[in-house]
């Protein structure tokens, strides 16, 4: 690739910073995709950054922007930013195709979370392009799982880190809940930025979304319509698809709380 097609192709190059205790044998290529949606299989990519980590630690970055071929949702858009007007004069997948398999040759692969979203999403960019990208013939490394592995989110993990020692009777209900108390505590008095109110708080736990029903069938979008969570019309407007919500009401086997979802959005009185 000469350096008018690396310019282009929004190539970089950086120099190495530091020895690495892993010796390379061949770069890892770190990648990171913005998409549609995260469906790995039908959604689409909107902007791909690969960042080439070579032997020497030299960095090799290219990162373009891409039109998906579909149109983007408004609560999409709302994470990365990516609007169709940003992407619609771009190239499509299938045009950058060979240039990213041919960027990707003889690389191991890495990412944050890559094993569940970025190297699959791919590999389907590819298959839809008539490429395969053989991933048995490299190496997957994901950071994303590596923290999680490092620093677990385990109770214990969290005595030792907010309260500076070890939970003696680890996985004994009375242990576990006096230590889950202390945590909380600790947290109040640690985060200045949390809410002033219990009602805040439980939805910051989680992640600013109120709970529709227990086993997740429904949630809410940031447009305040409550969309379905599996299946063919996941991430749909409900409302959209009341011949699905009956079914799942009358023919289907869900639990009574996920039903008094389906019957609110049906008009029909809820279950006690």
């Amino acid at each position: 690739m000469d350096m008018r097609e690396r310019e282009e192709l929004g190539l970089l190059t950086t120099k190495p910073n530091k020895k690495m205790k892993i010796q390379l044998q061949r770069p890892i290529a770190f990648i990171d995709i913005e998409a549609t949606g995260a469906d790995r299989e039908k959604d689409r990519i909107v902007e791909i950054s690969i960042c080439k980590l070579l032997p020497t630690l030299e960095r090799n970055v290219l990162t373009m922007r891409i039109n998906p071929g579909i149109a983007i949702p408004a609560d999409v858009v709302a994470i990365h930013g990516i609007t169709w007007d940003d992407v619609k004069n771009e190239p499509k997948f299938s045009e950058v195709a060979g240039a990213l398999f041919d960027f990707l040759a003889g690389c191991d692969v890495g990412g944050f979370n890559s094993n569940a979203f970025d190297i699959p999403m791919l590999f389907n960019e590819f298959s839809r392009a008539g490429l395969y990208w053989d991933y048995t013939q490299f190496l997957m490394v994901d950071v994303g799982n590596l923290f999680k592995i490092k620093e677990p989110r385990t109770l214990t993990a969290a005595y030792r880190f907010y309260c500076g020692r070890d939970l003696e009777g680890a996985h004994g209900a009375q242990a576990d809940i006096f230590a889950t108390v202390d945590v909380y505590m600790e947290m109040l008095k640690r985060y200045d930025d949390l809410p002033d109110t219990l009602e805040e708080l439980a939805l910051v736990t989680n992640y600013n979304k109120p709970i529709l029903d227990l086993s997740g069938k429904f949630y809410l979008r940031d447009d305040g319509q409550i969309a379905i969570n599996f299946g063919k019309h996941r991430d749909q407007p409900a409302k959209d698809h009341l011949d699905f919500i009956s079914w799942m009401l009358y023919k289907a086997d869900f639990p009574k709380d996920t039903q008094n979802v389906c019957r609110r959005l049906l008009g029909k009185p809820v279950a006690q």
